[in-house]
């Protein structure tokens, strides 16, 4: 039973031994080119204007300087490259890229390096400060040093698997409870299909709440270096 159950995250389908199913990750490119009309339309003044929001908010967390205003770059285009593969996992016969550890670690721990490696390297005196809290106890400095070592070494993977198991957990309810559907009499029928449109409506929203999260705790995450 489990084995079936989490089937419908297996990238089982392929052709010449290429698995198929990562390439779903590419389709949200084609919601890009809209530079290509001569009139922008409704749904590219609607996504410039979310993306210039998000501009404004990384900007005043990361505390930009004129020298980098581009530093936002990165994280509008991960937030929007998780929001189009989380979306269009909840289309039927498209496969969840974002539920897999091997896509949400391969976004999340080169940026964490990146940020370590950076802030070591530069700001050594900065990173070692962060390390203690201050008017923390000359006692509790150890016990300090150690917890904020392993929270910050656990990072990379607590961003990876709050995405990772979201996305599972919306995904196995549906089909657990779409599961039942055969062996329901009739006049429970329609009341599943309303809990499933609820559900579908839900996962929405998580979509767009979970992109918005890795955003801005690597943005967070960035800030805590300079």
């Amino acid at each position: 039973m489990m084995n079936n159950l989490f089937s419908i995250f297996d990238p089982s389908t392929n052709l010449f031994n290429l698995p198929l199913n990562w390439i779903s990750t590419f389709i949200g490119l084609m919601f890009i080119p809209y530079s290509f009309w001569l009139i922008p339309n409704r749904h590219f003044i609607f996504w410039n204007f979310i993306l210039n929001k998000l501009h404004k908010e990384f900007k005043m967390l990361i505390k930009i300087k004129n020298s980098n205003q581009g530093s936002t770059f990165i994280f509008i285009s991960m937030f929007s490259f998780i929001l189009f593969n989380n979306f269009l996992g909840l289309f039927p016969y498209i496969f969840t890229s974002t539920s897999h550890l091997t896509l949400t670690l391969s976004i999340s721990l080169p940026l964490w390096l990146s940020f370590m490696i950076y802030g070591w390297i530069n700001n050594t005196q900065h990173m070692f400060i962060h390390m203690i809290p201050q008017e923390t106890p000359t006692i509790l400095m150890p016990f300090m040093v150690m917890i904020e070592t392993i929270s910050n070494i656990i990072r990379p993977g607590t961003l990876a698997v709050r995405l990772t198991a979201n996305m599972i957990a919306g995904h196995l309810l549906m089909t657990l409870l779409s599961s039942t559907g055969p062996s329901m009499p009739y006049y429970l029928i329609m009341f599943l299909m309303i809990i499933q449109i609820l559900l579908l409506i839900l996962e929405s929203a998580v979509a767009v709440i979970q992109s918005y999260v890795i955003a801005i705790l690597s943005t967070l995450y960035s800030s805590e270096v300079n």
